[in-house]
């Protein structure tokens, strides 16, 4: 792998290893420091709340501004918030400053995550869209698996405050990452001139190309599907593991590092293999409804396992097509914009599943209310798919 490529990839891991490090330490240190589940809830809906509906705003800044320096900004202010929240711990005490620090950086993340999603199309002309995205995946993957072991053997040694001085040790090296490479690429992005208002006007246009663009609305649905799987996923595995199942946190543990290790060894293939984007679309869905489906009506915990690798690897595939398709059918000039929308809309369905198990889990049962969802997401794709069916039969009718 050339120099500049794989300095832009070690950016990325160490940056998102870093902000894993950081969701991981936010919830706990609150547990541990009130006692209240509560509590730790609140302060995870306080870090991860502002990520999310900060993507529109982040997406349009992309588009008005060079996206290199707003992923320099991401990285520099982050180990600055990072640097100013102990230094003020240090001076009032308490844990709000750790929570309060979460909430920014958790921002400031989806300024650097648009960010590059504005950069890869431009960086790695050469290779396929999908060639780069399984690439950047695994090291993203990567980050996401080992935050939470790091951050662990991190809190063994140190004080909670110092693990954060350590978290801004590795923005710091992600920057440094990013200007290696930035020294060593000749790509320069094109900015277009944009609206100065970058509140409305920016949403106007993303709600109307996902109006207008057919391929938009059907890859939303698509999306949506996907996630309402993947949120009652994450919202039930503990409780089936270590409840219906009754296995202990070890065997949980273990699912969840084969369900890395799954998503890995797909990536890789992916960044090798050359499978035409409908082929990467369908199989990815049908695999995850499919994953869905062994979940719900699994009696045992080996049979459950292999639906929820079959979720949890193909995921990713999914994403893949999802991104490409995506960067096929969005105009260059509001593809920041318009995809920081669609980023929010994709990811409304799993605080949605979580909700529903709320509801639902006590009078239906878990594992009922998965199925329920499976059929869903079944649903979902086979009236987009027979959509797609209608729009190109019609097409070669006319021609």
């Amino acid at each position: 792998m050339r120099k500049d490529y794989l300095a832009f990839f070690v950016s990325l891991f160490l940056s998102r290893l870093a902000d894993q490090i950081l969701l991981f330490i936010v919830p706990l240190i609150v547990f541990q420091t009130t006692g209240s589940v509560a509590w730790a809830g609140l302060a995870f809906f306080v870090e991860s709340l502002p990520r999310f509906l900060a993507f529109p705003l982040c997406g349009a800044l992309c588009d008005k501004y060079p996206p290199v320096r707003i992923l320099h900004i991401s990285q520099v202010y982050r180990a600055l918030a990072c640097v100013v929240a102990v230094a003020l711990f240090g001076l009032f005490d308490g844990i709000y400053w750790i929570v309060l620090l979460s909430a920014v950086c958790g921002v400031l993340t989806t300024q650097g995550i648009m960010a590059r999603e504005v950069l890869m199309p431009h960086i790695f002309q050469q290779y396929s869209y999908a060639k780069t995205l399984s690439y950047s995946q695994i090291a993203d993957q990567s980050g996401l698996v080992l935050g939470p072991l790091v951050a662990a053997l991190m809190l063994d040694v140190w004080a909670w405050h110092w693990v954060v001085l350590g978290i801004a040790g590795l923005f710091v090296l992600a920057d440094v990452a990013m200007r290696v490479w930035q020294r060593s690429s000749t790509v320069v992005p094109a900015v277009f001139e944009q609206h100065r208002d970058i509140w409305v006007q920016p949403l106007r246009i993303a709600f109307g190309h996902i109006g207008n663009l057919a391929g938009l609305k059907r890859l939303i649905a698509l999306t949506m599907g996907v996630n309402l799987i993947i949120g009652v996923t994450l919202a039930t595995s503990a409780a089936m593991v270590t409840g219906l199942y009754v296995a202990g946190k070890d065997a949980y543990a273990l699912l969840q590092a084969a369900g890395a290790l799954v998503t890995i060894v797909i990536l890789f293939y992916l960044a090798r293999a050359t499978l035409p984007l409908k082929l990467l679309g369908g199989l990815s869905y049908a695999m995850i409804a499919l994953g869905a489906l062994i979940m719900a009506i699994s009696p045992t915990l080996w049979l459950y396992s292999l639906g929820f690798l079959l979720v949890i690897g193909f995921d990713k595939m999914y994403s893949v097509y999802m991104r490409s398709v995506r960067q096929q059918v969005i105009p260059v000039q509001d593809f920041g914009k318009t995809v920081g929308v669609i980023t929010l809309l994709n990811n409304l369905p799993q605080p949605l599943a979580g909700l529903v198990i709320a509801v639902l889990a006590a009078p239906l049962g878990v594992q009922t209310v998965i199925l329920l969802l499976a059929g869903i997401t079944a649903l979902i794709g086979v009236a987009v798919a027979s959509g797609w069916y209608a729009t190109v039969k019609a097409e070669l009718d006319v021609g």
